[in-house]
């Protein structure tokens, strides 16, 4: 057997890095488009990820919050459009009460004619947000914040527990919501509707605050915040190499999308503070101290995964560049939304790591189907006339 064979069927976590990555493609593709059809295909393809490599950790169940939260976003955004959008041209399909406003709220609403290019837009601006949440939901759904934070270059050790503590408090609390709820229900309590949520709000304060008070403790127990001795001049270098890296990152950027400005400013720039960055990086590393226990490879279903999101975001980037029309099409009639070839091409890609990534240790197992038993033959038995 291959070792690439090997790398799809042996079980092992995929480098959360690689679903990060994976995830950050989906979120860029989201929010370059406002075709609700691709919307919703981009949801389609990360819930089918998620369903097909999530584990039974208590992360794995943030990416239906994500998707509530969603549909929250899409509320308060139809909502706000309702009360307090300007009048857009179109079918009026409700006429609430004007109210009037001072002068100086000049381009704001209060009440009005609702149209149905009003409503639609709304609904469209939501669905983008949706789903750019919906992909940082799947990320953390696959991606072990744990062992993200193992894989974290040494010199932004620090900042990566800031940003590992910040993506794991949803997945936290999610898992103990769902402990409390389950403790209630065994004490005959209400866990559900709006009676329980005094009651679950206060343990999920409680068990927020221990677990803080657990982290500190195993942070200071590590060593966390020393720092090796390191000399002023190689600090002095070290913050001149970041700082004008990130420099030209800004003006890399800036000449990328700027097309009014001279051709040096673009990707040379950019690529010129990508490398100061990284010097600056590396040199700052050596003035960490920390090992390393069983760091996660990155091979062939790393690769595989990152390439399916960038792909998709490449795909979508790219019909902007060629067919603006299609990515921003008219949102009525819903038959008529367009689906490129390219984009099409792209969500499938973007699909592939639910088939050619290895399943992870603890994956959630299908619930097996209720096995169909064949009725037995009716026995005729004999008659007592029969027997005498």
């Amino acid at each position: 057997m291959s070792r690439r064979a090997s790398d799809r069927l042996i079980p092992r976590a995929v480098h959360p890095g690689a679903w990060w990555l994976w995830a950050l493609g989906l979120a860029a593709a989201a929010s370059a488009t406002t075709n609700p059809l691709i919307l919703l295909l981009i949801i389609a393809v990360a819930a089918v990820v998620v369903r097909a490599r999530r584990t039974d950790a208590p992360w794995a169940r943030s990416f239906v919050v994500f998707l509530k939260l969603g549909l929250v976003v899409i509320l308060i955004r139809v909502v706000a459009q309702t009360v307090f959008g300007a009048t857009t041209p179109g079918t009026v399909l409700l006429e609430l009460p004007q109210i009037p406003l001072p002068a100086w709220a000049a381009g704001v609403t209060l009440g009005g004619p609702i149209t149905d290019r009003a409503l639609m837009d709304a609904l469209i601006d939501g669905l983008r947000l949706a789903t750019v949440l919906g992909g940082i939901g799947a990320a953390n759904a696959l991606a072990n914040p744990k062992r993200l934070l193992a894989s974290a270059p040494a010199a932004l050790y620090e900042v990566g527990v800031a940003v590992v503590v910040a993506l794991s408090f949803a997945p936290a609390m999610v898992g103990s919501v769902q402990r409390i709820r389950r403790a209630r229900r065994l004490r005959g309590r209400p866990d559900r509707g709006p009676r329980s949520l005094l009651g679950v709000a206060m343990p999920v304060l409680e068990d927020a605050l221990e677990r803080s008070l657990a982290l500190a403790a195993a942070m200071d127990s590590r060593g966390y915040g020393r720092r090796a001795s390191v000399p002023i001049a190689a600090r002095r270098r070290t913050i001149a190499l970041t700082i004008t890296g990130l420099v030209g990152l800004l003006l890399g950027m800036y000449g990328l999308l700027d097309a009014t400005g001279p051709a040096w400013l673009g990707l040379p720039v950019l690529t010129l503070g990508v490398g100061l960055a990284v010097g600056g990086l590396a040199t700052a590393g050596r003035g960490v101290q920390r090992s390393r226990y069983r760091p996660d490879p990155w091979r062939s279903p790393e690769w595989v995964t990152v390439t399916g999101g960038l792909v998709l975001a490449a795909a979508v980037i790219g019909t902007g560049m060629v067919d603006p029309g299609a990515l921003r099409p008219t949102p009525l009639p819903l038959l008529a939304l367009p689906l490129p070839p390219a984009i099409a091409i792209g969500l499938l890609v973007a699909a592939v790591p639910a088939v050619l990534t290895p399943p992870p240790p603890g994956m959630v197992a299908p619930a097996p189907r209720p096995a169909v038993v064949a009725p037995e033959a009716p026995t005729t038995e004999p008659s007592a006339a029969g027997t005498r």
